[in-house]
C-alpha cells in the first residue's frame, strides 16, 4: 500500500488559513514525506480566488502554479515522487503543458506523475475564458487528454479538434516513463469511463468501500470494452485526514480547521451528498480507528492512498500530524 501526502500548493482559504505558505514550506513538507515513509507529494491546481473564499478573507491567498512547485523540490528528495492532483486540464494549452510535464520527468529522473481533473469550480475557467460560458469542459478535457497522449509519446503529432487544434508538432524530450503515468482525478461516472479509456489510475476522493468496490468493478468493464483487459489501474482515493489520540479529539480538531469548511463547499460540487458523513469517509479518529478503515478500503481495491490533506492550522501543524500519520499508521501496511 502507497500512501501520499498533499502540499498546499493551491489551498490557501481553502483547506488551509491565509496565510500558511513560508518561504520553506514546501521544502519542509517534502523532505518530511521522505522521512516518514510517504510514498509521493502532491500539489493541487488552482487560478483565481473562488467567490466564497474572497468573502471570507480580505487578503488574497497565495496559488503556487503545482508544476513549477514541484520541480522546485527535485534537488531536495531522493526517492519521494512528484504528484499532480489535479492539474486542471481545461484551463492549460496541451502543446506547452506536454512541454512542461516531458522536462519535468526527464529532470526527476522519472519521478513525476500526473492526475487530471476537470476542476471542482466552474467560476476559475469562466474567469479565465469570459468569452466561453457555452463551453463544456468535460468536451474539452476529452480533446486534452487525447492531445497529450499524443505529445507524449509520438514523434510528431497533429490535432485537429472542437477546441485544439495542432500540426506537425515535435515535442522532445520525450518522459522517462513509457507509458507515462496519467491519472484522471473526479467521482463522477463519466470519470471512470476516461480512466478506462485513456489513463492509468483513478484519483477519487472519499469513498466507502462499497462504494469502490463498485466502481472498480465498472472501471475494469469499461477497460474491457475499450480494448485494454489487461491493464492494472493504480487505484487512489483522496481522504482528509486528522489522527489524535482520542476519536474525540480528532473529531474535534478537524471541526474546527479550514479544511472542514472546504469539504463543505464542495458538497455543493465534486463532492455533492458526501458532506453529511465526513467523519465517516474520511481518516479521522485515532491510528487504530484509522487503520482499520485503511484496511477496508484496501480489501475493496485501493492500491494507493493518495494525497492526504491534513487539517491544520500551520505548516509545522501539518508536519507534526505527518508524522504521527506515518509513525503509527504507516507502519501497520509496511
Amino acid at each position: 500500500m502507497k500512501f501520499s501526502v498533499m502540499a498546499p500548493t493551491s489551498a490557501e482559504g481553502l483547506s488551509y488559513p491565509i496565510p500558511i505558505i513560508k518561504k520553506d514550506t514546501f521544502v519542509k513538507i517534502a523532505q518530511a514525506a521522505e522521512k516518514y515513509g510517504y510514498y509521493s507529494i502532491w500539489g493541487n491546481d488552482h487560478i483565481t480566488t473562488q467567490e466564497y473564499v474572497q468573502k471570507e478573507f480580505t487578503q488574497p491567498p497565495s496559488y503556487y502554479e503545482p508544476l513549477i512547485t514541484l520541480a522546485s523540490l527535485v534537488g531536495y528528495t531522493k526517492r519521494l515522487r512528484l504528484s499532480t492532483g489535479v492539474i486542471v486540464l481545461p484551463l492549460r494549452q496541451p502543446v506547452i503543458l506536454a512541454k512542461q510535464i516531458a522536462a519535468l520527468d526527464v529532470l526527476s529522473e522519472g519521478r513525476l506523475d500526473v492526475a487530471l481533473g476537470i476542476g471542482a469550480y466552474r467560476e476559475e475557467f469562466d474567469a479565465m475564458f469570459p468569452k466561453a460560458t457555452d463551453v463544456r469542459r468535460g468536451d474539452m478535457f476529452d480533446e486534452g487528454i487525447q492531445c497529450l497522449l499524443m505529445l507524449l509519446k509520438d514523434k510528431r503529432a497533429s490535432f485537429e479538434g472542437q477546441y485544439y487544434s495542432f500540426r506537425d508538432i515535435e515535442a522532445f524530450p520525450k518522459p522517462v516513463q513509457d507509458p507515462f503515468p496519467l491519472w484522471i482525478g473526479g467521482n463522477h461516472p463519466n470519470n471512470i469511463t476516461r480512466v478506462a479509456r485513456w489513463a492509468q489510475g483513478w484519483n477519487c476522493a472519499a469513498l466507502r468501500p462499497e462504494e469502490l468496490r463498485a466502481n472498480i468493478k465498472t472501471l475494469y468493464e469499461e477497460a474491457a470494452r475499450w480494448g485494454r483487459e489487461n491493464i492494472q489501474f493504480e487505484i487512489a482515493p483522496q481522504y482528509l485526514a486528522r489522527i489524535g489520540k482520542s476519536h474525540e479529539e480528532a473529531v474535534a480538531r478537524f471541526s474546527d480547521s479550514q479544511l472542514y469548511k472546504h469539504f463543505l463547499s464542495l458538497s455543493k460540487t465534486t463532492m455533492k451528498g458526501r458532506a453529511i458523513d465526513t467523519f465517516e469517509r474520511n481518516m479521522i479518529g485515532t491510528a487504530n480507528e484509522i487503520g482499520e478503515k485503511i484496511h477496508l478500503l484496501e480489501e475493496a481495491g485501493m492500491t494507493h492512498c493518495a494525497a492526504l490533506v491534513f487539517a491544520a492550522n500551520s505548516d509545522d501543524e501539518i508536519i507534526d500530524q505527518m508524522a504521527e500519520f506515518g509513525e503509527n499508521v504507516l507502519c501497520k501496511f509496511e
